[in-house]
Parts: C-alpha cells; sequence; structure tokens
C-alpha cells in the first residue's frame, strides 16, 4: 500500500474533519460536496488519490439521509478513482436505533447501512460509541469501535465525587453507566421510563440514592432531550442538588435546545460527533473527540493496533 494517505470530508461535520487534520498535520482534501437544484447529492475529487489510503469524515446526523449519500457516493468516487483502502469515518452512526425486528413489518435499517457502505465500496469503518454494541456483526468488513469515554473522563476526572452518584437514565444503558460509576468509584442508580411518543418521555421511578447529592446522568446520545430533562425532574423532586449529563452524541433539534433552556438539566456534557450549537442561556460544553479519531486514522494507516486508545490516564 502507498505510504501516503488523504483525508476528505463531507458537508455533515466540516469542522470535527478540519480539526482532525490539525491533529495529524495534514491538508483536508480537496472534493466538491454539492447538490443539483433537485436534491440529488454531487461530489468529485478535486486531486489524485490513486494507490492511496483514504479517509472519508461524514457523520450521518441530521440531514440524515441526505448525509448517507454524500458518502455513499463519496466512498464510490474515491473506489473509482482507484484508492487502494477507504475507510468510512462516521463519527456518529445513524439508524443505529433500528437494530432488532422489535416490531411486526419493520426494517432493521442499520443493517441496510452496513450493506450499503460496502456495496459502495468502504473497505472498514471508524466510528464511537454505537448505539447498540452488535451493529459491529452486520458489517463483513473490520469495523474499529471506538468510546467518547477517555474524552470525558479527560474532564469529569476533577469533578468532587464524594457528593456524586451516578444515574443511567434506562435500564439499557446500565452497562455503559456501571463502568463510569466503577471508574469515579461512586455509587450507581437508574430510572425506569415510559416512552409516550417519539419525542416524549415520562421518568416514572429511580433506584439509588439521591438526596442532597449531585447526579450525574450517562447516556450515548440524545435528540430531543426528553429522556435526560424528565430524569433530572424527576431526581430534582427527589431531592437531588444538581443534576447534569454526560452524553456521547448530542444530535440536538430545536425541541432539544427548548427542553435544556428550560432549566431542569444543570449541564450538558457532549462531544462534537456531530455539530452542537451552543447557544447563550443553554448549559453545553462540547468536547473534541478530534484527537481520538485523529489518533486512530494514524494506526489504521500504519496497520497498527488502537487498543491503546481505550486506556484511560490518570485512572
Amino acid at each position: 500500500m502507498n505510504n501516503s494517505f488523504k483525508i476528505f470530508c463531507g458537508n455533515s461535520n466540516p469542522v470535527l474533519a478540519q480539526e482532525i487534520c490539525d491533529y495529524l498535520g495534514v491538508p483536508l482534501g480537496d472534493a466538491t460536496v454539492n447538490s443539483f437544484p433537485d436534491g440529488e447529492s454531487f461530489v468529485r475529487i478535486e486531486e489524485n488519490i490513486r494507490g492511496m489510503d483514504v479517509f472519508i469524515i461524514q457523520s450521518t446526523s441530521n440531514p440524515a439521509n441526505q448525509n448517507l449519500m454524500e458518502l455513499f457516493i463519496m466512498i464510490d468516487a474515491a473506489k473509482r478513482a482507484s484508492a487502494s483502502r477507504i475507510t468510512a469515518v462516521i463519527p456518529f452512526y445513524g439508524y443505529a436505533r433500528q437494530d432488532r425486528k422489535d416490531q411486526p413489518r419493520v426494517p432493521i435499517t442499520s443493517k441496510l447501512v452496513a450493506n450499503l457502505l460496502v456495496s459502495a465500496g468502504a473497505s472498514r469503518v471508524l466510528t464511537v460509541d454505537l448505539h447498540a454494541q452488535q451493529i459491529q456483526g452486520f458489517f463483513d468488513i473490520p469495523v474499529d469501535h471506538l468510546y467518547a469515554s477517555p474524552v470525558m473522563f479527560e474532564h469529569l476526572k476533577n469533578i468532587d465525587c464524594e457528593n456524586l452518584t451516578l444515574f443511567s437514565p434506562d435500564v439499557g444503558g446500565m452497562k455503559m453507566a456501571s463502568a463510569y460509576a466503577d471508574f469515579l468509584k461512586v455509587p450507581l442508580g437508574f430510572i425506569a421510563k415510559r416512552r409516550t411518543d417519539a419525542e416524549t418521555v415520562e421518568a416514572i421511578s429511580l433506584v439509588g440514592d439521591t438526596e442532597g447529592r449531585d447526579i450525574l446522568i450517562i447516556d450515548d446520545m440524545t435528540e430531543t432531550a426528553g429522556t435526560l430533562c424528565a430524569a433530572a425532574e424527576l431526581l430534582k423532586k427527589n431531592g437531588a442538588r444538581k443534576v447534569f449529563a454526560a452524553v456521547s452524541h448530542g444530535v440536538l433539534n430545536d425541541k432539544g435546545y427548548q427542553r435544556l433552556a428550560d432549566g431542569h438539566l444543570d449541564e450538558l456534557i457532549t462531544t462534537n460527533t456531530t455539530p452542537v450549537l451552543q447557544q447563550e442561556g443553554i448549559p453545553i460544553t462540547v468536547l473534541s473527540v478530534s484527537k481520538l479519531l485523529g489518533e486512530a486514522i494514524n494506526r489504521i494507516h500504519k496497520n497498527e493496533s488502537v487498543t491503546g486508545l481505550f486506556e484511560i490516564k490518570g485512572f
């Protein structure tokens, strides 16, 4: 394989792509990615990539379908330009919530997306905090699955843990929350919730010590912030002093920003796997995963192990 590599990006998260290139000390590849008047995506790679190791950075956040099509077309363009290997770097893997057939006559869309990525010509996938880890098995190509926890812990390691309880906002997130609780050496609790519709969640009960304590909620993603804000409201009704949340993917829409502005949650800590708007009066802290992804790209290019990226310094 040619020792050269190139990094390109679509329109979903160019700021993160540039940060990754800055970390690696390489220029961001020159590519035209835009749309025709009827909405069709158009891609042209503006430089020679024959025989090169190509990395295409694209989160599949809102608009998910548009960003997915850009990614598929960029992969196809790179394949037809004779790239030796194409890695789809997907910081946020959309459609991950549709990972099983839990109702009659519904698709398994995350498997469909995996098939389309392989069909487009991807040689491997690099992603962060999949909603369900079994999605790695949907691919017939290598998947490097990173975790945002090293970035989160670097930020959280200086907080006061003496009066802290860590909560999962639902039973399904207990495994991730338990890992954080073990590292921080704090008590663990969880909240039972009931979803009334796609945008509304009702927190109905909790297990754990809350009276006079600070609470850290751990989750992999938030979109409407319904789960987080309902949990925060219930926790404060049960005597919690402050409630803040650490979420890998802040895929926030207008409803989510409005709920955060209402004030039940004291702070949302998330990463830039997707673009996050920081607005006055809304307590959001955005951490960068550029070094994590940049180091992974460097190691993949050199055919080195990425296992060391799971280590958390200072713990």
